[in-house]
């Protein structure tokens, strides 16, 4: 559970510089408060009254250094200097040791924290972005980040440095009259605790209300993301009168319970301030006339004293801001509290030159492995097979038979339950995360396009790799018939998911793109599965051409992308069920030969 402890700590690496600033900004608003009081001293040289015992010696200290007599003109040039240096020498001084700092702190944390953001992103299992969209994580990320951003300078440049002022002020009238600080102090201490009660259940709201919010925006980017589907549909007053449901519910939320009670309590506050003001008012004039405090002590109490209660007023307003502030923090730090995947303490985030550098030939071999996301319902059942290097096998199966988990637990996207896999005759749990999986490459049956130029997208997992290689690539994934069509070649923009690119040619983009980090096993996952005729034939004749240069692992459940395979394996409800080739699983006429019966003459499966 995320408590304000943790909000503190996005701050930890600045904590030295932060005390040091807040404290120079809180001594800043201390020192101020000389104007009001010298003001009352140079009343009471004015009424031909007596200064306190601290500015006659200041006053004699000076009339001794300067050889001047003590007398009226010199009282009131001390206090004047006093005030000058308190206001015009301080000018300049206060932005830096303040301003600066206040701001300089939380765009550096911003920084540091968007980064670890990213690195959490990146070290998050796979299953949590099953689900949960990217509307709803940046989102969550981009509120906090911003929220942590303008909080600190309005709390440690502002609110901090005003409670010490309120302290200040408590001090001075102290030394005054003892039993007007005394009220003063006793008033203060009720107002802001009833306040802070009040905030506290108000920060509750505000959490109910950020979640809302959060499920609100996450629909919006669903809507966006599927526009092409919901116009399919024709869904859009469906969609518009659910959107329309939830923000009339967010704002009557935010209305009557939340915006509600923040006037009920501006209400009650401002009351009960202006009692205790003109209370102040009553007792100070009482003591004035009794003869208690003098002409000037009677302006500074007063002055002081609807300085420190005019700061109540800011005071609650910056608490009210951290109030509707502080649920979306929390959240961000909840999101960075996350546990991150089975792999993620092994996956380096440093430059990827830093990983550990392997060469595999490309023996595979799974050994008595199991699986299961649920420990009911057994996925993967004691697999065991051998892949020789260079060798093409093929996972052939009904959906749900296991054959995208055996992959994931290749990848090491999870851990298998028992068992083992090797790869050249090493448990790929013992290598290097990042540095084994540079050695993988899968094309997906949708391949993720990042909004970039088309030499981007193929140099992804090779930035390094020269053009001509490339060029060589984009021939035998056949891209090049692509390329051709393109305005600007590759350095053609093709937008966000490439959109701008067919499924066919997206598919042979992701070809090319795993051919160029030179893969010692390519793993093609249902890659011509959503394909046209012509496309799928394309990629076939693509993946052909690949066949024998590196360990191929093919994922299909059209069983033409198969036929040249020089093993396929069939898997049903987990486990292996039947090993051959094309021709010889036809001839033993089981469930491949069933697959691929009903394939043939056009049946359901």
């Amino acid at each position: 559970m995320v408590t304000f402890r943790d909000i503190l700590t996005y701050y930890r690496p600045y904590w030295g510089i932060s005390i040091l600033s807040i404290t120079a900004a809180s001594l800043l608003e201390i020192i101020d408060l000389v104007v009001p009081y010298a003001i009352g001293q140079i009343l009471n040289v004015l009424s031909d009254q007596p200064v306190d015992r601290l500015m006659q010696t200041v006053i004699t200290t000076v009339a001794t250094l300067t050889q001047n007599p003590v007398n009226q003109s010199l009282s009131l040039t001390v206090l004047v200097g006093i005030i000058f240096v308190v206001t015009v020498v301080r000018a300049p001084i206060q932005p830096w040791l303040g301003s600066w700092f206040h701001w300089a702190i939380p765009l550096r944390a911003r920084r540091d924290q968007s980064e670890n953001a990213i690195r959490k992103i990146l070290t998050l299992p796979l299953e949590f972005y099953d689900e949960n969209n990217p509307g709803r994580i940046a989102g969550r990320l981009a509120k906090g980040l911003a929220n942590h951003t303008w909080t600190y300078p309005e709390i440690a440049g502002q609110l901090i440095p005003k409670l010490a002022r309120v302290l200040g002020i408590f001090v001075v009238i102290w030394f005054i009259e003892w039993r007007i600080a005394l009220l003063f102090l006793i008033s203060f201490v009720f107002i802001l605790g009833f306040s802070l009660k009040n905030l506290r259940e108000l920060i509750i709201e505000e959490g109910l209300l950020d979640h809302h919010q959060e499920n609100t925006e996450s629909r919006t980017s669903e809507i966006i993301t599927n526009i092409k589907t919901v116009k399919a549909f024709a869904t859009e007053a469906t969609e518009l009168n659910r959107q329309r449901k939830r923000l009339n519910r967010e704002l009557k939320f935010v209305l009557y319970r939340i915006h509600l009670g923040y006037v009920k309590l501006a209400t009650w506050q401002r009351t009960v301030i202006q009692i205790c003001v003109f209370s102040i008012l009553g007792l100070t004039l009482f003591a004035t006339v009794q003869g208690n405090i003098s002409l000037g002590h009677f302006i500074t109490t007063l002055t002081l004293s609807s300085i420190a209660y005019a700061e109540l007023e800011p005071i609650n307003d910056l608490s009210e801001t951290f109030a509707r502030r502080y649920a979306s923090m929390v959240r961000l730090h909840e999101f960075m509290q996350l546990p991150g995947g089975t792999d993620a303490a092994g996956i380096i985030l440093d430059p990827a030159e830093n990983a550990k550098s392997y060469q595999f030939p490309g023996k595979v071999e799974l050994q008595h492995l199991s699986f299961s996301y649920d420990a009911k319902r057994p996925v993967l059942q004691d697999i065991n097979l051998q892949i020789e290097p260079c060798q093409t096998i093929a996972l052939v199966g009904r959906s749900g038979s296991g054959k995208s988990t055996l992959v994931k637990l290749l990848f090491r996207y999870f851990e298998p339950d028992q068992g083992s896999i090797l790869i050249d005759g090493l448990d790929i749990r013992q290598l290097d995360v990042t540095g084994y999986r540079q050695r993988l490459a899968i094309v997906h049956q949708d391949v993720d396009v990042f909004n970039g130029t088309l030499l981007d997208n193929l140099t992804y997992g090779n930035p390094n790799v020269s053009f001509e290689k490339v060029q060589e690539a984009c021939r035998i994934a056949r891209v090049d018939e692509v390329i051709d069509q393109l305005p600007k070649g590759y350095s053609t923009i093709v937008g966000e998911r490439g959109v701008r690119l067919s499924g066919g040619q997206r598919q042979r983009l992701g070809i090319a793109r795993a051919l160029l980090v030179e893969p010692d096993v390519l793993i093609f996952d249902e890659a011509t599965s959503s394909l046209d005729y012509e496309s799928e034939r394309s990629i076939q004749l693509a993946m052909r051409t690949i066949q024998g240069t590196c360990t191929t692992i093919i994922i299909a459940h059209r069983l033409s992308t198969v036929r040249d395979a020089d093993k396929i394996v069939v898997l049903d409800q987990g486990k292996i069920v039947e090993v051959g080739s094309h021709d010889e699983l036809l001839r033993h006429e089981g469930i491949y030969w069933r697959l691929h019966s009903l394939q043939e003459t056009g049946e359901l499966l």
